[in-house]
This record gives C-alpha cells, structure tokens and sequence, in this order.
C-alpha cells in the first residue's frame, strides 16, 4: 500500500478543513494509505519536528504582512512553522509540491506564500484553493496526488 503525507498549518480552520476532505477522498477514492500532520499543533504540543518516511505534499494558507507581494515586497507570518518543517532533516527531498489556499480579494497576493515556498524549496507548487475551497478543488487535487504517489 502506498502512502502520503498530508502536511499542512491552519490558522483559521479552512485548510484543515480542506485536508480533513481530502483525507476522506484519497480513502475511498485511491489505495493510498493518508497521514495528516498539522505543523501547528507540533509546535502548540512542543512535539520535535521529525523526518518524514514518505513522500508529502505541503498545503498552507497565505498571511502576509507589508507591501503588496509583487514590487514592494511582503514579510509572511504565521506560518513559517510549516517552512521549517519542511526544511527539517531530508522533509524537503520527500516534497511532492505544495497546494496553496488564500481569498481572491488579495488579487496578487492570492496563494503567494505557496509560490514564495516552491520558489524557496524547488519544488513545484501543485494547486490551488479559495478560502476552504469547494468539493471540486478537493476532487481535483486528489487526484493530483493519485498521480503523484
């Protein structure tokens, strides 16, 4: 049986909420066997960050702070733990892409933080959502990683 990892920080709910959909999805759509690892209780439960044994894809939302991410630049906040995670030990080579969420309103600055991070890391930035996105977008991303793993 293969396996992925879902690694993802949620501030708000709605990417938690989107992985927790996924999860049920790739379950009864795939024979992949799903782990979720939520960056954000780690740190909440002061658990050590450890290396991964199967491949993963990254999800975060998009908090910035300063400029407006384009010419003036931004400063990301709030999520730099799940950064961190995946530079920890090999996390990076075990990186399928990372899948990013945000709101539409932010126009340039929708999902730039996942774009900051496949820049950052090299790899490749696999899709996208709004807000917690619609069952659509969890289809279509999972089978995104079907392909994937």
């Amino acid at each position: 049986m293969k396996k992925v990892y879902l690694v993802y920080i949620s501030l708000s709910g709605n990417t938690e909420s989107f992985v927790k959909r996924l999860t049920t999805f790739l379950q009864f759509q795939s024979d992949i066997q799903v782990e979720r690892v939520h960056v954000k209780e780690l740190v909440k439960q002061s658990i050590p960050f450890y290396e991964l044994d199967a491949p993963f894809v990254a999800f975060l939302p998009t908090y910035l702070e300063g400029g407006n991410g384009v010419d003036n630049g931004d400063v990301e906040i709030l999520t730099t733990p799940l950064g961190d995670f995946i530079a920890y030990g090999t996390n990076v080579a075990n990186c399928l892409g990372v899948v990013g969420s945000g709101n539409r309103n932010f126009n340039n600055q929708y999902c730039l933080t996942a774009k900051q991070y496949a820049e950052r890391f090299g790899f490749p930035v696999l899709d996208n959502f709004e807000l917690r996105g619609l069952n659509s977008d969890v289809e279509r991303v999972g089978r995104t990683i079907m392909e994937l793993v």
